[in-house]
């Protein structure tokens, strides 16, 4: 199963990139799962067990850099029956 998990991890910094958002964005990245950084939060996709590893530790390691709020939605990816993914 494909799970994709959308977070927002805060304080936000209006000058820079916080550490705890450098710690998440370096999780999901070291997990190997597909991310998608926007505006307003950053998604990441991959396959269940790969994903739930890297929330636990994305959990972990954010408030270890700081973070005093994290917010998180995780949800299943469907295939589309077409070889592709739907998001």
């Amino acid at each position: 199963m494909r799970l994709k998990v959308e977070f927002t991890t805060e304080p936000f910094e209006l000058d820079g990139f916080p550490d705890h958002a450098k710690a998440a964005r370096r999780v999901v990245d070291e997990a190997g799962l597909s991310v998608d950084v926007g505006p307003f939060g950053t998604s990441a996709e991959g396959e269940d067990e790969q994903v739930l590893a890297a929330v636990s530790r994305l959990v972990r390691e954010t408030l270890a850099h700081g973070a005093t709020q994290i917010s998180l939605q995780v949800s299943t990816v469907e295939p589309t029956g077409r070889g592709e993914v739907a998001g």
